[in-house]
């Protein structure tokens, strides 16, 4: 019976995750041409030394990496005294700031990126504000810069990571704590020895949750981040519609698939022993 209940699962990684891999490596492996498909099918190896060796490959894939390690630990920062405090507020007050929390996903990706936007260019609400306050004397140039990138990548990953870091800490025992604090525990080093250990599954799932997307992400760079935010996700994009060289393009998304999977399974015994 249980075999059976596992069967819808294993046909949606079959058609979801294992076909789409086994499609790129077709790709991947072809020859480019100018014709429709922009490709003909063979076994060239290529393009994936290209994806392995150009300069240029080599800088997009470091810069993604760098864009996802630096944003994940933002959201961690960020997200962790938000799960914490979430998870010891009041019952009744605990949904309403999941509510909160999981308040932008009700709209559009695109809208809320347009949105921040309209808050952070030249002429916009921001710099309008602080203009009228009197905190600046000329609009601070915000956007198409790190900063505008990366506040908009962990507005909209930040829940990625609360919502794993509260979950795990709402199921913890209370009682743990309030042992450490009987025992004479300071509330400072009851949060390091008890909560955060207990939390610790969370927080590597979280970190992942955003690590992993957060690297590939094509839309936020592109949008909010400057003409030097040389991401993977743009430059496949850029193979695929601007130089129409579908082989590469898939080499490159073979690449970045290898790569975002070792940190997958590289947390998996750290949580897998924060659990016992």
């Amino acid at each position: 019976m249980r075999h059976l209940l596992l069967w819808p699962s294993w046909l949606w990684l079959l058609g979801f995750v294992l076909a789409p891999a086994a499609l790129l490596a077709v790709i991947a492996l072809a020859t480019p041409v100018e014709a429709a498909p922009p490709y003909v099918p063979g076994f060239s190896l290529e393009a994936l030394h290209a994806a392995l060796t150009d300069p240029l490959y080599r800088e997009a894939f470091l810069g993604s990496l760098r864009i996802g390690a630096v944003s994940a630990l933002f959201c961690l920062l960020i997200g962790t005294p938000m799960a914490l405090a979430i998870a010891r507020a009041p019952a009744p007050w605990r949904g309403w700031l999941l509510m909160l929390v999981m308040l932008p996903f009700w709209s559009g990706f695109l809208l809320r990126i347009l949105a921040w936007i309209s808050i952070l260019r030249d002429e916009g609400v921001l710099n309008s504000v602080l203009l009228w306050l009197g905190v600046i004397a000329a609009p601070l140039r915000m956007l198409n810069t790190d900063f505008a990138m990366y506040v908009g990548i962990v507005y909209c990953y930040l829940p990625f990571l609360v919502l794993p870091v509260q979950a795990r800490l709402a199921s913890a025992d209370p009682l743990l704590e309030q042992a450490a604090a009987d025992l004479g525990a300071s509330p400072f080093r009851v949060l390091c020895h008890v909560a955060l250990p207990l939390a610790l599954p969370g927080i590597l799932a979280g970190l992942v949750l955003v690590f992993v997307p957060v690297t590939g992400e094509y839309v936020i760079p592109a949008l909010l981040g400057g003409p030097g935010s040389l991401t993977i996700g743009r430059v496949i994009w850029d193979e695929f519609f601007e130089n129409h060289d579908w082989p590469q393009a898939a080499s490159l998304a073979l690449v970045l698939l290898a790569v975002l999977l070792a940190p997958t399974f590289a947390m998996r015994r750290p949580a897998a022993a924060a659990r016992q």
